[in-house]
């Protein structure tokens, strides 16, 4: 049984390496070949939670300050926004997306992704899949995952869920960058 365990942890890794290498592929793919240069000296200023939504998708949206470096999910809960940040030295792409924020939400800090599940039904009773869980707050299970139906709307206020909702092909870009002890970044 360990074996056959050991067999299948080993067929998913390669799968999952197989996925980022893809999607790192198609984001190379879609690249301009002379990306803007940012300004080293001067931050983006952080977009507002309303005009966060409305980014223009030619522009990338600056990875917030204070968010450490190396491999890793950032998600700021004032900006509603993931990014999937990559490893520099290789060179791979940034890949930052709106999300829709559960009602209970993950103090700021640094997390590992403990669990993952590809479908289940949420806290809020909706089927859910590519479930990537990272902290635990007020007794919720904290995460991120995609409706099967593919929408994102606002949590009912009075049902406490750690769900944060993303489209379904982001939440395919997730689960493929997001394995277990992934780096989290949580930033207000």
């Amino acid at each position: 049984m360990a074996r056959s365990s050991s067999g299948i942890v080993a067929g998913l890794t390669a799968a999952a390496i197989a996925a980022v290498g893809f999607l790192g592929y198609q984001a190379s793919a879609t690249a301009p070949a002379h990306p803007p240069q940012a300004a080293a000296q001067e931050p983006a200023p952080a977009a507002s939670p309303a005009a966060a939504g409305k980014q223009d998708p030619a522009k990338p949206v600056a990875v917030p300050e204070g968010s450490g470096t190396g491999v890793r999910v950032v998600y700021s809960v004032g900006q509603k926004r993931v990014w999937l940040v990559g490893d520099a030295a290789q060179q791979q792409q940034l890949k930052s997306f709106t999300v829709m924020p559960s009602t209970v939400h993950p103090k700021p800090g640094t997390y590992l992704v403990g669990s993952r599940s590809g479908s289940v039904t949420g806290s809020d009773g909706v089927p859910i899949e590519h479930v990537v869980r990272f902290a635990t707050q007020e007794g919720v299970a904290i995460g991120f995952s995609a409706r099967v139906d593919g929408s994102t709307p606002e949590p009912d206020p009075n049902k406490k869920t750690g769900g944060i909702r993303m489209s379904r092909a982001d939440g395919d870009a997730m689960w493929a960058f997001a394995t277990i002890n992934s780096k989290v970044v949580v930033v207000p």
